[in-house]
C-alpha cells in the first residue's frame, strides 16, 4: 500500500492511501480529534463517500484492522510470561 502524509493547515493531518488493487481512500485526522475516512473513485479527486468516526469508533476500527485482536495479543504475552517465569522458578 502506498501512503502519502500531508497537512491541512489549521485542520489536521491527511493520509492518502492507494491499495495494490488501485483503490484510493484517505484518513483525515482533525486537530480536534475527529477522524474522517474519504473514499475516492480511481479517476476522480472528489470523494464519493465520507465516513465520520468518533474517537471510540476510530479505536474500534483500528483494533479490527490489527492482524490479531488485542485480547489475543495480551493472551499470547501472558502465555510467554508464564513460560518465562515458570522456567525461571524451576532453576
Amino acid at each position: 500500500m502506498d501512503i502519502d502524509r500531508g497537512t491541512i493547515p489549521g485542520q489536521g493531518t491527511v493520509h492518502h492511501l492507494l491499495t495494490r488493487s488501485g483503490d484510493r481512500f484517505a484518513l483525515v485526522s482533525g486537530t480536534d480529534g475527529a477522524k474522517h475516512i474519504h473514499v475516492y473513485r480511481t479517476a476522480r479527486d472528489e470523494p464519493v463517500h465520507s465516513i465520520a468516526l468518533g474517537p471510540d469508533e476510530a479505536d474500534q476500527l483500528a483494533e479490527l484492522l490489527h492482524s490479531r485482536p488485542l485480547p489475543d495479543r495480551v493472551a499470547r504475552l501472558e502465555r510467554l510470561m508464564d513460560q518465562f517465569t515458570g522456567d525461571r522458578n524451576r532453576s
